[in-house]
């Protein structure tokens, strides 16, 4: 049979694949934000773990180290995401995101029940450290295998709003976690958040485990499910060799994935950044990064949706122009007024701003990337930008503020980010169905589209 000949009962089979349903994308969506919940509680808590595994008689050297086990996490996302990855590339997604939530949920429910140093002494920060490595690897291999998944489940028309529910997840996972930050504040006093109420909010996420795996037990595979897409050559090449053909699109999403990396953890950092550089109370920054995360949620799911309707170019570029212009007097502002009204007002605008592009541009790499290399591909890219930048965000942030006595360093820092990143999203191609049908943007229009 001919590649045109395969690619014609492939279309004509797609009416026979597995139908997408709500309940397929709730079990991929709580499963990620799960992963995500897990991984950035402790990035609300980082203070009070401090005080747990490295108790120091210089806040600023607890709180750096706190944050450095954080950022030990992001160490071994690129490893997850090409094991992983490749798992889900050859032999399934479903498997390889039942892995992943098994992984977590070792790594949560142990992360909540490390006796403090007080208790066991080195052998504390050396088992939260061991935790965030584990709970790296699985997140890694988590975000490659959930957006292959969700995409080629989907009906190309819906591919946007479908993978926007990808970043979406991460959204609920930051909404829970901040609300979770904010009732224990809120219902504790410091004393008892500092000795165990950070651990509540981790064996909270420990609980969902057995639901979360029960709806993942029911996804359908899609890895061997035809796609309405051009036909692939009849020889198949390597993935290495793929890669290297995709080398546009994959240096392209390293850089706007690390732009969007540091923006986001920026935001992450908020609660700290309440306490430790405005003297606001803890409550206030938790409250500020969950009104940030629900427009951000909002944001991420429209953007995924206008994209199948006017393009995901558009979308990406005239979304994050936005954003940039309004990084600076946005945090002027906070910096300025240090009230809980600019901070929660400041970030909950900047959070729906810079959400805008997601969710279309997470559909866009992914139907940009070969199948055989997707979860794999979309893994790694995202990883190796994450790890590179996520795990240091916090870090550099604090270093700029001790070193400048300046507040607004992290503007500065996300606004050089985010220009970069507008270069980068201004040089990536069109890849939405409808808009192929119609024709790309101008400047898009001189670059390859890669099909899926």
């Amino acid at each position: 049979m001919s590649v045109w000949s395969k690619a014609a009962a492939g279309q004509a089979s797609l009416a026979d694949a597995p139908v997408l349903r709500r309940r397929h994308i709730a079990a991929a969506t709580i499963g990620n934000a799960l992963e995500f919940y897990d991984f950035l509680t402790y990035a609300f808590f980082a203070i009070q773990i401090g005080h747990a595994f490295f108790p120091s008689g210089n806040a600023y050297a607890s709180l750096m180290l706190s944050l450095a086990t954080f950022g030990a996490g992001f160490v071994t996302r690129p490893l997850g995401a090409l094991v992983i990855g490749a798992y889900a590339d050859r032999v399934g997604r479903k498997p390889a995101m039942l892995l992943c939530f098994t992984l977590i949920g070792a790594a949560i429910v142990a992360m909540a029940l490390i006796p403090p140093y007080s208790a066991i002494g080195i052998a504390a920060p050396i088992l939260a450290v061991v935790a965030r490595m584990a709970q790296g690897f699985s997140l890694g291999g988590e975000i490659g295998s959930n957006t292959a998944f969700l995409l080629e489940a989907s009906v190309p028309g819906k591919r946007g709003l479908t993978v926007s529910w990808q970043g979406a997840s991460q959204g609920l996972a930051l909404v829970a976690a901040g609300s979770v930050g904010v009732i224990l504040s809120a219902a504790m006093p410091a004393s008892l958040l500092d000795a165990y109420g950070w651990r509540i909010a981790f064996l909270l996420g420990a609980a969902t485990l057995p639901f979360g795996l029960w709806l993942r037990s029911s996804l359908p595979e899609t890895l061997h499910r035809p796609e309405a897409s051009l036909p692939t050559p009849a020889a198949r090449s390597t993935r290495i060799a793929q890669a290297r053909r995709s080398w546009r699109v994959i240096v392209l999403g390293l850089v706007v994935l690390a732009a969007g990396t540091i923006s986001s953890y920026v935001f992450t950092y908020m609660a700290t950044f309440a306490q430790d550089t405005l003297r606001l109370p803890a409550l206030v920054g938790f409250v500020a990064e969950t009104g940030g995360n629900i427009t951000g949620i909002v944001a991420v799911l429209f953007g995924g949706w206008l994209s199948d309707r006017i393009g995901r170019w558009r979308v990406n570029v005239w979304g994050n122009l936005a954003y940039l212009v309004a990084i600076l007097p946005t945090f002027w502002w906070i910096t300025e007024a240090r009230s809980a009204f600019a901070l929660i007002a400041g970030v909950t605008a900047l959070g729906g701003l810079s959400g805008l592009i997601y969710g279309s541009f997470y559909a866009g790499l992914a139907e940009s990337l070969p199948k055989s290399i997707r979860g794999s591909g979309f893994g790694t890219v995202y990883s190796v930008s994450i790890a590179a930048f996520g795990g240091t965000t916090q870090l550099v942030v604090t270093w700029l503020i001790h070193v400048t006595g300046s507040a607004l360093a992290p503007a500065w820092y996300v606004l050089a980010a985010a220009s970069v990143g507008q270069v980068a999203l201004m040089l990536m191609a069109e890849s939405a169905p409808a808009r192929l049908a119609m024709g790309r943007s101008p400047i898009a229009e001189s670059l390859p589209v890669v099909a899926g």
